[in-house]
């Protein structure tokens, strides 16, 4: 008997889990919604094993064994909650919520339950990246000296979408910030960001930049260089590399990679550049949610590619993207106690 999996937000991504659920042997049935009953119609036609629900707690009600949360990031933290509070397991896309504050006050609320909540940290199960943090781990690299992580996107969001996101650290950059923590099992202590913008003037309109890059200053002395931009018109580029005292490895340079390489007598990349993230991480996204339906079938399940990102992990992520914004504000080396400190009355 398989699994019947609630989706609340059928948008981009939200429509691509639904589309990724169904083909999984553990899921039997979709329970989905959406604010915009049209995306909800069109799931429905789509999939034969969906079936709408009018709102979410109607779905909450319906007789899910899981859900997963894909809908606008304002309501996420409400979400979680009533998940929480029906005992049902719950994957949430990232963030947690807008805030720093709102996410540890759900994170809070979360260590008070037996309820499992993962948030979509999807790169964690990317087979190349999950390979490169099993040689950390066993010590292949010695000791890390620089970990480099690369997010460049094809095109600008839609202008609604960048007045809304929270900005490039919050909305693009933690994707990096969570691949470099989890890959060195450490923690960043301090953050130095910037930023520029050369294109649509609406990212500084909103008080946004459209390229950044940001330096990572790791417990244990690594330095961690994330590179992030919305103009990359050559393809989806996403990559790894992780420099180590006897060995360096790589991850994300394939066929695909979006890169023109300048080396007259190298032929590499040789395949039709990446486009988007959802083809970039189909691999990564359907890893995901398959351990994700098998920890809920057997909560004893451990993840043979990778540990899923928990809340408190998530809420880390969130620090380390507000440091960001603040370096970028103030032109100023971040630490991260400086925006722990402001969490004192949440914890």
């Amino acid at each position: 008997m398989g699994l019947t999996v609630g989706v609340i937000g059928l948008g981009r991504i939200g429509g691509f889990h639904a589309d990724t659920l169904t083909a999984l042997p553990s899921v039997d049935e979709l329970v989905v919604t959406d604010a915009n009953p049209a995306a909800v119609a069109t799931t429905t036609d789509r999939l034969a094993s969906a079936r709408a629900a009018s709102d979410a707690d109607s779905l909450f009600n319906s007789g899910v064994d899981a859900v997963v949360i894909a809908s606008a990031t304002p309501t996420h933290a409400e979400l979680i909650e009533k998940a929480i509070a029906a005992g049902i397991p719950t994957l949430c896309e990232k963030p947690i919520a807008l805030s720093v504050s709102e996410s540890a006050e759900v994170v809070a609320r979360v260590a008070d339950t037996d309820v499992p909540v993962t948030i979509g940290y999807n790169r964690r199960f990317d087979p190349a990246m999950a390979a490169a943090r099993t040689a950390v781990d066993a010590g292949e690299l010695g000791f890390i000296t620089t970990v480099r992580s690369t997010t460049l996107d094809p095109a600008p969001p839609p202008a609604e979408y960048i007045a809304a996101s929270g900005g490039i650290f919050r909305d693009c950059a933690v994707h990096d910030f969570d691949t470099v923590r989890w890959l060195l099992d450490d923690e960043v202590v301090e953050v130095y960001a910037t930023g520029s913008n050369q294109g649509d003037p609406l990212f500084a309109e909103v008080g946004d930049v459209d390229s950044a890059s940001i330096l990572l200053r790791f417990a244990r002395g690594t330095i961690g260089v994330v590179s992030v931009t919305r103009y990359n018109a050559r393809g989806y580029d996403c990559r790894l590399e992780v420099h180590g005292s006897t060995d360096s490895v790589v991850a994300g340079w394939d066929p695909a990679t979006p890169v023109r390489n300048m080396q007259a007598d190298c032929a590499f990349p040789a395949a039709a550049p990446h486009r988007f993230f959802m083809d970039r991480f189909a691999a990564a996204y359907r890893a995901e949610l398959a351990a994700f339906c098998a920890s809920v079938m057997d909560p004893s399940t451990n993840p043979t590619t990778s540990a899923p990102c928990t809340a408190h992990d998530a809420l880390e992520v969130s620090l380390i993207a507000e440091a960001a914004t603040r370096s970028v504000d103030t032109g100023r080396p971040v630490p991260i106690e400086e925006i722990r400190d402001m969490l004192v009355p949440a914890r």
